[in-house]
């Protein structure tokens, strides 16, 4: 069954009170005591403070929508439903860990092929919520978002991230980092991809690119970048599948054709060895 206009103006708005919620949640606890845990390696972090952010985001959807599936970062269960929650309870976790106040909260929800319908992103910190509908425009707090009109690449400023396992040079992610410093481009680390996509769609950024996201890193954010006047694509140039992890470029729109001629030519010619 298509979702109507109606009842995406009820899950956007629903999106936006459960990412402040758990957006307090997190700015509350920044500079208390926590404890932190180590999963796959030892940057792949994970705080209780994560894990109490999740809480509060599935019980209050389980609470709101019974019958939707969760996919969330720190074990939210999946379910079949007409709807599927996409939740990351804390972007940018290293961070956080390091009491370093840049990482977000990011909540989507998709219909049952996957079409994320509403997502918003909330830096708690700066009480910056970014949010938008599909079809109703994105827009950060009351202020509409628009992507920035920056023509070339070498007048754009970029965001990157790096996958955990980067000293295993995934995708050849290390090359490709390279590529875009060799053109002499001012390239920004924040450490949280959802913040990456929603500072694109705020004209903050003109272009992000980077490997290996999972679905609750960019859910919420694609769609923010695409309601602001944006473009997401794999590496490839193909639609990004969203609730399948995949690399990302996300753009204006007129810098994207270039940015993935960067990012196409290391598959060609390396520019990192690989240590036998």
């Amino acid at each position: 069954m298509a979702i109507q206009s109606p009842e995406i103006q009820e899950l956007w708005h629903s999106c936006q009170h459960l990412a402040r919620g758990a957006g307090r949640l997190l700015r509350d606890h920044l500079n208390t005591h926590f404890r932190v845990e180590y999963k796959s390696n030892r940057f792949d972090l994970v705080t209780d403070v994560d894990k109490r952010s999740e809480a509060y985001l599935v019980e209050s959807i389980r609470r709101l929508y019974p019958d939707a599936g969760i996919l969330g970062e720190e074990g939210g269960t999946y379910q079949q439903g007409s709807l599927l929650w996409i939740i990351d309870p804390l972007d940018g976790t290293v961070n956080f860990a390091h009491h370093l106040p840049i990482f977000s909260v990011s909540v989507a929800v998709a219909d049952q092929n996957g079409n994320v319908l509403a997502g918003a992103i909330y830096q708690p910190m700066l009480e910056e919520l970014f949010s938008a509908a599909r079809g109703k425009g994105a827009f950060l707090n009351e202020t509409p978002l628009h992507v920035s009109d920056t023509d070339s690449l070498d007048r754009s400023l970029l965001v990157t991230g790096f996958p955990y396992n980067v000293a295993e040079n995934p995708n050849r992610c290390i090359d490709q980092f390279v590529a875009f410093l060799q053109k002499g481009l001012p390239i920004r680390r924040l450490g949280s991809a959802a913040l990456d996509l929603a500072y694109v769609a705020a004209g903050r950024f003109d272009g992000f690119w980077e490997v290996e996201l999972n679905p609750w890193d960019v859910a919420a954010g694609i769609l923010i970048v695409e309601e602001a006047g944006g473009i997401v694509t794999t590496y490839e140039g193909e639609p990004h599948p969203v609730i399948q992890p995949s690399s990302l470029v996300a753009s204006n729109g007129k810098i994207h054709a270039q940015m993935l001629e960067v990012i196409q030519r290391v598959k060609v010619q390396p520019l990192v060895q690989q240590e036998p």
